[in-house]
């Protein structure tokens, strides 16, 4: 099993800046690919950003640009740097871990994301 705990949400105005953490404990596997997933009111669960633990990386098309995930793996800890905020960006946001070896998903309990206009 692998807990996932974000952090970080919050309410900015639009043009602002939030960083969201989320720290991985228990049985984390060496190989995994841990992302950032959305979910807006109304609107189904969308991937924000993605990234393996040997460093690749997927973005939505939406925030390419504007939002970084980086990982800091001694730490077990995935982040998310959201820049340029606009208020289309606010959701609750949950952290996953995808673990291969068995193949399994874990997510997180969320954290709410408001952009004011």
């Amino acid at each position: 099993q692998v807990q996932l705990v974000e952090s970080g949400g919050g309410l900015v105005q639009a043009g602002g800046s939030l960083r969201l953490s989320c720290v991985a404990s228990g049985r984390i596997s060496s190989f995994n690919v841990m992302g950032w997933y959305r979910q807006g009111t109304g609107n189904q669960r969308e991937m924000v950003a993605r990234m393996s633990s040997v460093g690749t990386t997927t973005y939505a098309d939406s925030v390419k640009g504007r939002f970084t995930i980086s990982r800091d793996s001694p730490k077990n800890t995935v982040y998310l740097q959201m820049n340029s905020l606009k208020p289309e960006d606010t959701a609750v946001y949950y952290c996953k871990q995808e673990s291969f070896s068995p193949r399994s998903d874990y997510w997180g309990q969320g954290t709410q994301v408001t952009v004011s206009s």
